[in-house]
């Protein structure tokens, strides 16, 4: 192995480290919250998807030798996945699913998936159906039905954020959205970019961009929409006592003290009740 080579698997290992970890802030902040209001739901129902896609992908092209000579024939070596790759691919999607797990757990308030939102997963899934079949059908190569998981993984990742920012947006809060999973992406984002600059400078070889723009893309986009969570979180909506902020609480504070004054007013009635009922003693003694 090149030094180059050696260099690029440890950046892919400290990317996975980075996009991996920055699953656990917003499961960690949940599970202290126990609600999951200010989250997105189109955003995990994308994100799951987006993960099984790009799961599949990395796995098949790495593990598969037909699909793998396919790649060599059509872009020449080396593949594009790292076993960091699909490490970081499995990971994610089991991360996500236990963050949908939770938002059946715990308070959601009125939250719920867009009929937009499910209309478009649905529409997703049912492409991946056909296309597979078709693969078994010998109608379409492996490699062109992989690279077509790796095209709705990539379309889904510049669809996945809108969501989540809107709902920032119309809360004018980014309560409920951990700030350390955007910090963590945003690295990870950097570095596997930096990662497949090194591999293009060790072989010489520019398809791979071409051959897996999934993770090209995947970078990107990230980087992007994690630049905008920052400046929604530290300059836009940074002090945490804005409406938008207690919009989120107000509901449980209502109740919360609509729950406090019926308490007081029954004890109120009571003591009340009491008092008659001795008077009426007092006066039949």
């Amino acid at each position: 192995m090149s030094t180059l080579s050696i260099i690029s698997t440890i950046i892919g290992w400290i990317y996975f480290a980075c996009w991996s970890l920055s699953f656990y802030p917003q499961v960690i902040l949940n599970f202290r919250k126990k609600n999951v209001i200010g989250l997105s739901f189109d955003f995990l129902l994308f994100n799951i998807t987006g993960y099984a896609c790009y799961s599949v992908f990395n796995s098949v092209l790495y593990f598969d030798r037909l699909v793998k000579n396919e790649y060599y024939d059509k872009y020449g070596p080396p593949i594009p996945v790292q076993q960091s790759d699909i490490a970081f691919a499995i990971h994610g999607f089991v991360l996500t699913a236990i963050t949908i797990i939770q938002c059946f757990i715990y308070d959601r308030g009125n939250q719920k998936n867009s009929k937009l939102g499910i209309g478009i997963a649905i529409l997703i899934w049912m492409s991946l159906i056909v296309i597979t079949i078709l693969g078994f059908s010998n109608v379409f190569t492996w490699l062109w039905v992989i690279n077509y998981y790796s095209y709705v993984k990539l379309f889904i990742t510049f669809i996945k954020y809108i969501p989540q920012a809107y709902l920032n947006f119309k809360n004018k809060s980014t309560s409920g959205w951990s700030v350390h999973n955007v910090l963590l992406d945003f690295s990870g984002g950097v570095l596997s970019l930096l990662q497949m600059f090194l591999d293009v400078a060790d072989s010489g070889n520019w398809n791979i961009f071409t051959g897996d723009p999934v993770k090209l893309g995947l970078s990107l986009f990230s980087i992007a929409f994690d630049i905008l969570f920052m400046i929604q979180h530290y300059i836009l909506y940074r002090n945490p006592k804005s409406k938008g902020y207690q919009n989120l609480n107000d509901n449980n504070n209502n109740n919360n003290n609509n729950n406090n004054n019926n308490i007081n007013n029954n004890n109120n009635n009571i003591s009340h009740q009491i008092i008659i009922n001795n008077n009426l003693i007092g006066e039949d003694d």
